[in-house]
């Protein structure tokens, strides 16, 4: 651990997770808005399913922990949606099992503390056509991924997250909205581009920003490590206030709510 404390935000998941601190990617725009204000912790593992993540919750998230996340960003279900394998194989979930394992995993997550908050993330679209042509990975393997499948299970998220008053972001919806979602929101046919991480972003921020926690995990509502002024800040025009560095990221050309 280095200090100062920060407030502490967990990104746990599969690949969508994993990538996320790739160019562009939502994780490490959330770092690069937080920075001073939290930290952004990576726990994103490839190809994982919620039946594999349900089996190391105790040590990713141990309840004995001296301190707990503030807040944690769960997504589970591309991999869980995937059809079946003839084999018996293979990363698919049944949807009910699905569902319990989400269960299992807020309910681990809820019982950290009183203050840690939790958002849950559904599956993204796919790209069909690009995914399943001849020499990609999932023709290759046999495995079936599509659009529907990727509803059913986002849908179920949603309406688990209702039943457990968790907070939940439905970006199957707020990509399939975007014009040409297809072409510039998807990078190779599953994974988010930099703009469909952007669109990520933006609905993480408008949850953050609605939600009613007590102290705000919004970026703007957080203080600000070591924001006092000082003699090394810039001096202004009229030689008496000075302007501390750490408020610029206040007046960038991009604006996040």
């Amino acid at each position: 651990m280095v200090g100062p404390a920060r407030p502490q935000i967990v990104l746990f998941g599969s690949s969508i997770v994993q990538m996320s601190f790739s160019n562009d990617g939502w994780g490490a725009t959330l770092a690069d808005i937080y920075a001073r204000k939290a930290d952004i912790v990576l726990r994103g593992y490839n190809g994982w399913n919620s039946r594999r993540a349900v089996k190391i919750l105790d040590q990713i998230f141990p309840k004995d922990a001296a301190s707990q996340p503030s807040l944690i960003i769960a997504y589970f279900g591309g991999n869980d949606s995937m059809g079946p394998h003839s084999s018996g194989l293979g990363p698919h979930v049944p949807l009910p099992e699905y569902i319990e394992n989400m269960r299992k995993i807020a309910t681990h997550l809820q019982g950290l503390s009183d203050t840690t908050r939790i958002i849950f993330l559904t599956c993204p679209p796919v790209d069909e056509v690009r995914i399943h042509e001849p020499g990609s990975i999932l023709s290759e393997f046999g495995l079936v991924r599509t659009n529907e499948l990727c509803r059913i299970y986002s849908e179920a998220c949603i309406e688990l997250c209702n039943e457990m008053g968790i907070k939940v972001i439905d970006i199957w919806t707020a990509l399939r909205k975007q014009d040409d979602w297809l072409t510039y929101f998807i990078k190779d046919g599953i994974h988010l581009s930099g703009a469909g991480s952007k669109i990520v972003v933006e609905e993480i921020l408008k949850v953050l920003k609605e939600a009613e926690w007590k102290p705000s995990l919004h970026w703007k509502s957080m203080p600000t490590e070591f924001s006092e002024d000082s003699e090394y800040d810039v001096i202004s025009i009229d030689g008496k206030t000075t302007l501390n560095p750490s408020d610029w990221t206040l007046h960038r050309e991009i604006q996040w709510d």
